[in-house]
């Protein structure tokens, strides 16, 4: 038996053929498996450009803060305002993982690379992440979603700042 197999039933992606039609813009809501985040300096222009030239479409946004952009599924890129810094990443990876994964992986880069990692650190938007600078100089976020409580207040952010209600408890 082999570990790969064809899997284009798990994504987007249309079999390769000359006439393959392209996935349709996808507007549901899913846990994120992975995505980028990318620093501008004129988040409107970037928005402009993203989506009138590189097909994605304004899927959520936080004025000032962060624009979520989305074309297939699982193609999700956020737009998030520049940060002044000497030698700044030119883009953050951002994967999914579990709570109790963060401190392991934490410890594991900073073994290897001492001073690389930030957090765990909870965030507005109810996740707990870990920021690590590759060798590279990538920014590599590692991000659990916390359970959700109505009552917090990152869910009181969620419907107050950003007009999400969030599931019932």
């Amino acid at each position: 038996m082999t570990e790969i197999y064809p899997a284009f039933d798990m994504g987007p992606v249309p079999l390769p053929a000359t006439d393959a039609e392209p996935a349709e813009l996808f507007r549901g809501i899913y846990g994120m498996p992975m995505f980028v985040s990318v620093p501008t300096g004129d988040l409107a222009a970037s928005v402009e450009f993203w989506t009138r030239g590189l097909g994605f479409f304004e899927f959520f946004s936080a004025p000032g803060q962060v624009t979520h952009l989305r074309r297939w599924a699982f193609q999700d890129v956020l737009l998030v305002p520049a940060q002044a810094a000497d030698n700044p990443p030119a883009a953050t990876v951002s994967f999914s993982c579990v709570l109790n994964q963060l401190d392991q992986i934490a410890a594991a880069c900073a073994e290897l690379l001492p001073g690389s990692t930030t957090g765990p650190r909870p965030t507005p938007w109810n996740t707990m992440d870990v920021d690590v600078i590759t060798p590279e100089n990538m920014r590599v976020t590692m991000t659990a979603a916390r359970p959700y409580d109505p009552t917090s207040a990152e869910a009181q952010n969620l419907r107050d700042d950003l007009g999400i209600e969030g599931p019932s408890a």
